[in-house]
Formats: C-alpha cells, structure tokens, sequence
C-alpha cells in the first residue's frame, strides 16, 4: 500500500513538473513574440518541441487561456490570442501605477547592492541595444522591471505585478518592434535609473507612468497592421 502511494506521488509530482515546464516554455514562446498573435498553436509540432505528451500540452494551453495569452476553440484547436488594445490600454493603466508605487517605495525601500545590481542590469540591456539584439533587450528589460518591483517589498504588489506580467511584456515586445519607440524606451530607462540612484522616488514614478504611456501609443499605431498579418499566418497554417 505504501509503495502504492508513493507511485501515485512521484507519478503526480512528474505531472507537475511536466505541466509547469510545459507553461512556462509556451508562455515564453508567446511572451517574446516567437508566436505571434493569431498564429495556431499546433500540437504536433509543440509536443515534439517541448518533448511532453499531448495530455501536459494542452493544460499548459488551457492554463495560458486563463491568462489571456491563448483563445481555445469549440473544436479544441488553439491560437495565440491576439492583443485588444482597449483591453492593452487598461492593461497598461493598472501595471503603470502598480510600478509607480512600486518604484516609489523601492527608493526608500532598496539597498545600495539593489539599485546597483539594476543599474548592470541597465548596463546589459544597452549592450544588447547597440548591437540591436531584440530578443536579449526584451529579456533584460523585464529583469530590470522585475527587479525594481521586487525591491519595493510589498508582498501584494509584487503578487499583483506577477499576474500581469506576462500579457505586459508580450505587448511591450510588440511595441519595440517600431524602432523609433525602441530608441525613446532605451533613452527612458536611462532617466529611470538616474532617479531610482537619486532615490527621487516622486519622479521616478512619473517617469514610469510616462513609459507605459508611450508604450501605449505605439502599440495602438503598430496594431493597423495585426490584420493582415495575422490573416496571413493563419492562411500558412
């Protein structure tokens, strides 16, 4: 009998391990614009990928369809959902006063080694910039937002921040695409750093608040051209 439980609890724990490794790989695949709205999620193709079963893949879908990343179908097929800039705009909103306040509280809260570990997060980040690596950007970018919540202490506000999360940095990707707003976010992080090393907690929330708006706005003008692409992916599914 007890051989028999702990059978069940390995074979539980595997499944365990299989489904959030599942969800955190397609999470990501979507997060940094490998998968691109509108495009199908097929099951085949992301089994033999990820190396797991159909039975994992699809919890890992139905899991990320709670998060707003995937739409499911009546007929079980998968796309990756495509972004509602209203809904982006509200989005936005709510993480912008979330890092705000956050940021605020890291300026009184965070110890010199946080801020200074940031600021070689910043450093990394712009080497990545110059050499016009998206991909390793985006990572950075999120480590340093990640970072700059974290050294708030504010348990629910990081708790909040992390539900988020993964629909802000797919729709911050998408923004960067447009290389003019690429270049004003770099120059926008280099003044958040200089106030969150001043510990100017006031303006350092402006200047997050700011940032999400111009994000915003670029965002809106890249979706004119969603339509069509995302018609086509499909078409080549």
């Amino acid at each position: 009998m007890s051989n028999d439980r702990n059978a069940a609890s390995a074979n539980e724990s595997r499944r365990g391990k299989l489904h959030g490794t599942a969800v955190q790989t397609l999470r990501a695949m979507i997060v940094s614009g490998r998968i691109r709205p509108g495009d199908p999620l097929r099951e085949k193709e992301l089994c033999e990928e990820l190396g797991i079963s159909r039975t994992p893949l699809r919890e890992a879908i139905r899991t990320l369809a709670r998060e707003g990343l995937v739409r499911l179908f009546p007929n079980r097929s998968a796309i990756c959902a495509e972004v509602d800039i209203a809904e982006v705009g509200d989005l936005f909103q709510t993480i912008s006063h979330l890092e705000s306040l956050g940021a605020m509280l890291a300026c009184q809260r965070a110890s010199d080694a946080e801020i200074e570990a940031i600021a070689a997060l910043h450093d990394r980040m712009m080497k990545w910039f110059g050499a016009g690596n998206l991909r390793r950007y985006i990572e950075t970018n999120q480590a340093i937002h990640r970072k700059l919540v974290q050294a708030s202490r504010n348990v629910v506000l990081i708790e909040l921040w992390e539900l988020l999360v993964p629909r802000v940095e797919r729709a911050r990707l998408l923004a960067n695409l447009d290389p003019d707003r690429w270049n004003a976010a770099a120059r926008e992080h280099a003044r958040i750093l200089a106030a969150l090393r001043a510990r100017d907690g006031n303006a350092l929330a402006v200047l997050m608040s700011d940032h999400y708006l111009n994000g915003l706005v670029a965002l809106r003008h890249a979706a004119k051209a969603w339509p069509a692409r995302h018609r086509q992916s499909c078409i080549q599914g």
